[in-house]
């Protein structure tokens, strides 16, 4: 959990039309990424599995409970074998709209603060995103898998799995 009190955060539910616009806002991200680096769009741009919810907004999505602090935003690759994701493309966005208030450390931005980020994982370019993924949050892997593992993954693309839970504080959710 992060350090932001209840006071910074938003209670406010988040609806399919909010997973919509943070789908939109993942895809405008990797096209403005693969536009910019096209030996990554050779190997990557077809090899997206799916766009997550995760951490914090993602548990908030399930209990309606935690509080949104900001929105973390996970697109992940099948792993190419050429070459590994490079884990430090990340991107900070603002989520346009006052709905949830305004991060604490983000008073220029009109909406929440989301972070837009993206793995490569151990799986095939058509394997099922839920298999997959759930089979990295269940790896023994140091690092970020094992902080997304301790709260919530919600899907939001591909639109046909939007606003599924597959992942819960530790276990996959079927």
């Amino acid at each position: 959990m992060s350090s932001v009190p209840p006071a910074g955060r938003s209670f406010r539910r988040i609806t399919d039309k909010d997973l919509q616009r943070l789908a939109e806002l993942a895809t405008e991200q990797r096209t403005k990424f693969f536009h910019r680096h096209s030996d990554w769009r050779r190997l990557y741009s077809r090899r997206v599995l799916c766009t997550a919810l995760c951490q914090g907004a993602a548990l908030h999505y399930t209990d309606g409970n935690v509080g949104i602090n900001d929105f973390d935003v996970y697109t992940f690759y099948a792993s190419h074998p050429e070459r590994t994701w490079y884990a430090r493309a990340r991107s900070v966005r603002d989520f346009g709209h006052p709905k949830f208030g305004r991060s604490l450390d983000r008073p220029d931005f009109v909406g929440r603060r989301v972070d837009l980020m993206a793995r490569g994982i151990p799986a095939t370019p058509h394997e099922n995103p839920i298999t997959a993924l759930q089979r990295y949050l269940r790896s023994d892997r140091p690092g970020t898998v094992r902080f997304l593992a301790e709260k919530a993954v919600v899907l939001i693309d591909p639109k046909p799995l939007r606003g599924r839970v597959i992942w819960l504080a530790g276990t996959a959710v079927q």
